[in-house]
């Protein structure tokens, strides 16, 4: 699987990295975006599988990166969002953009693993 992590904690991406190992998530490619705007640059060069996304971030916010890539370039990669964002009203936007799971930080490699499932349609 082809991952791409975006957040603007230099921490996050490493730690989910980490993660998907603990879970046993095989990642044959990892990539990193510390912005809504890096992230959308690093999928026109590497396309992914799965996309891991905070919500509040500088120069574009993930809520309008997953705006962007699913109005603009029709893209359906399962984004699954991890923040530390509770708010329902926020939350429910989200799902109607297509996001497959959400995670609040910080998290556990089993709630890894379940959104991952969750995102590749094999979870509940």
């Amino acid at each position: 699987m082809r991952v791409l992590v975006v957040d603007d904690s230099k921490l996050v991406p490493a730690v989910v990295r980490k993660t998907l190992e603990l879970a046993e998530i095989p990642v044959e490619e990892f990539f990193e975006a510390s912005n809504g705007a890096e992230g959308i640059e690093r999928l026109r060069q590497h396309p992914v599988d799965l996309i891991f996304s905070d919500i509040h971030m500088p120069v574009l916010d993930g809520v309008e990166m997953i705006r962007k890539l699913r109005q603009e370039k029709g893209d359906r990669t399962p984004v699954i969002v991890v923040s530390t964002e509770g708010n329902q009203d926020k939350i429910e936007q989200l799902k109607a953009l297509g996001v497959r799971a959400f995670i609040r930080k910080p998290f556990t490699p089993e709630m890894i693993a379940e959104a991952v499932n969750e995102a590749k349609g094999e979870g509940a």
